[in-house]
C-alpha cells in the first residue's frame, strides 16, 4: 500500500501522519520530542504506522458479515487497549534495568539496598496500577510513559518515604536520572510480536467473536507500506534526517493543514511549545501573512509547563484546574523566568491558586492576541491550533479576548489539532509526487 508521511518535530512533543493515496489520514503518531530529535522523529512515525495498521484492520473488521458493529467495536478497543499496556510494560521495565543499573553506582550499600526495595515497591504498583489504565473504558491522563510513570512513582515514593522509607528525593531523583534514557530508546519488539502479545491478552470472549482473528492480525502486521515520500517541519526541522527538499516551513504546513481541517478557515492560531504563530490564509489555503515570536517562550506552552513545575503537577492537570476559576487575576510578568516569582508572590498574598492559574492562561492569550492583530487580525473562520489549543483554559480565555475585540467568530478547533503541522508536512509529500517528482528524488 503507497503511503506519504508528514512529521512535525515540535520543542516539546514529535507529530506524525501517515496518508493514504486519496490524502485521507489513517495513522498518527505522537511522542516526547528529545535532546536526540532523530530518535523522536523515528518513534513519533512508528507509532503512525502503528496506528494507521489498526485503521486498517477496522476496515477489514468493518467489511466481515459475521461479526456485528458492537462486537467489533468492543473488540477493536480491547486490542488497542492490550497493544498500549504492552507498550508501557516494555517502556516500564526499560526503566526498571537503567534505575538497577543506576543504583549499582552507589557507594553505599546500606542505601543501594534500601532504594533498590523502594524500586521493587514503586514498580510493582505501577505495574498493577497498568492494569486498570489500559482498558477500554479507562481514559488516559497522558499519552507519554513519562507523565503516567512519573506521576505514580512520585505518589509511591511520597507513600514510602511517610512509612519511614528512604528520603523522597532519593528516589525521584533516580526516576529523573533514568527517564531520559528510557525516552531515547525504542521498543525491541516488532508490531507484529506486540501485537500477537496485545492478541493473548484479549479476554477469552472477545476471541470467540471472530475465529480468524489471529490470521488476520498476522496479515495486517506483515502488510507492506510502501513510503512514497516524507516531509518535515517544525521547530527542530533542520535536524530531521532528510534531504533538504524534504523539509517545509512551519508556517506553510500549518497554513495548509488548517485549511485541510477547516476548508473555510482564513486565521490560525498556533500556539506550541516555544512560540506562537498567526497566520492569515487565502481560500486555497497559502499563507499570506504571519507573525511569530520565536525568540522567547512566554505565551506558549513552555510558559504552562514552568507553571505546572512550579505547582508540582502534570502540565495536563493545568487546564482544569483553572476552570474551576470564577475570578479574573490580572498577570502582569508575561516573562516565563519572573512567571514563577509572581506566582509564588500572588500565593504568599492569599490569592486563590485556580484563580492565579487561570489568570496566567489569560495573559499567553493576551500576547497571542497581539501576534494576530500585526498578522492582519482575526477574520472568520477563526481555526486554533497546536498543543495548548487541548488545554480547555486556554481555550475558554481565547473564547472570551477574540469576542472582546472582534465580535462573535466561529472558533475551529479539531480534535487532532495537535497533529496540524504534520497534515500540512504530510500533504505537501503527497503533492510533490502528483507534481512528478519520483520516490527519494529532490527537486530540481
Amino acid at each position: 500500500m503507497d503511503c506519504f508521511v508528514g512529521i512535525d518535530l515540535g520543542s516539546t512533543t514529535t507529530k506524525a501522519v501517515v496518508l493514504d493515496t486519496a490524502g485521507q489520514i489513517i495513522g498518527r503518531g505522537i511522542t516526547n520530542s528529545r535532546s536526540n530529535y532523530d530518535v523522536a522523529a523515528q518513534v513519533a512515525k512508528q507509532e503512525a504506522y502503528t496506528s494507521a495498521r489498526f485503521a486498517l484492520l477496522s476496515r477489514e473488521l468493518n467489511a466481515r458479515e459475521n461479526i456485528t458493529k458492537e462486537d467489533r467495536e468492543m473488540l477493536e478497543a480491547a486490542l488497542l487497549a492490550a497493544y498500549r499496556h504492552e507498550l508501557f510494560l516494555g517502556s516500564l521495565n526499560r526503566l526498571e534495568n537503567h534505575c538497577r543499573e543506576d543504583l549499582e553506582n552507589l557507594r553505599f550499600a546500606n542505601t543501594r539496598r534500601e532504594l533498590s526495595q523502594a524500586l521493587e515497591v514503586i514498580l510493582q504498583g505501577i505495574r498493577e496500577t497498568a492494569d486498570s489504565i489500559f482498558v477500554p473504558e479507562s481514559v488516559a491522563r497522558s499519552d507519554f510513559f513519562r507523565d503516567i510513570a512519573g506521576s505514580a512513582f512520585i505518589e509511591a515514593a511520597s507513600d514510602i518515604t511517610r512509612n519511614g522509607g528512604p528520603a523522597f528525593d532519593s528516589m525521584v531523583g533516580m526516576f529523573d536520572r533514568n527517564i531520559i534514557p528510557v525516552e531515547n530508546e525504542t521498543e525491541t519488539r516488532g508490531f507484529e510480536d506486540l501485537l500477537m502479545a496485545a492478541y493473548h491478552r484479549l479476554p477469552k470472549g472477545l476471541l470467540e467473536k471472530d475465529a480468524e482473528l489471529a490470521e488476520l492480525l498476522k496479515r495486517i502486521a506483515t502488510l507492506e507500506l510502501n513510503e512514497l515520500r516524507t516531509v518535515g517541519t517544525g521547530y527542530g526541522r533542520v535536524r530531521l534526517p532528510f534531504p533538504r527538499d524534504c523539509i517545509r516551513s512551519e508556517i506553510l504546513c500549518h497554513g495548509l493543514g488548517a485549511h485541510l481541517m477547516f476548508p473555510a478557515t482564513a486565521t490560525v492560531l498556533d500556539i506550541g511549545g516555544q512560540d506562537t504563530k498567526a497566520i492569515q490564509v487565502d481560500p486555497q489555503g497559502v499563507v499570506t501573512s504571519f507573525q511569530m515570536n520565536d525568540r522567547c517562550a512566554a505565551g506558549c506552552g513552555r510558559y504552562l509547563g514552568y507553571i505546572a513545575d512550579e505547582m508540582n503537577i502534570g502540565l495536563h492537570e493545568l487546564g482544569p484546574l483553572a476552570m474551576a476559576s470564577k475570578r479574573r487575576v490580572k498577570i502582569n510578568s508575561t516573562c516565563t523566568v519572573f512567571a514563577g516569582a509572581e506566582f509564588r508572590d500572588r500565593l504568599a498574598a492569599g490569592q486563590e491558586r485556580v484563580d492565579i492559574v487561570n489568570g496566567l492562561h489569560r495573559a499567553i492569550i493576551l500576547r497571542a492576541m497581539s501576534l494576530l492583530a500585526r498578522s492582519g487580525g482575526i477574520t472568520n473562520e477563526f481555526t486554533f491550533t497546536g498543543g495548548v489549543a487541548k488545554n480547555p483554559a486556554a481555550v475558554r480565555a481565547l473564547r472570551e479576548v477574540a469576542e472582546e475585540n472582534y465580535g462573535k467568530l466561529i472558533l475551529n478547533i479539531a480534535p487532532d489539532s495537535i497533529y496540524t503541522g504534520a497534515v500540512g508536512a504530510g500533504t505537501f509529500a503527497m503533492r510533490d509526487i502528483v507534481q512528478g517528482i519520483k520516490p527519494g528524488q529532490e527537486a530540481a
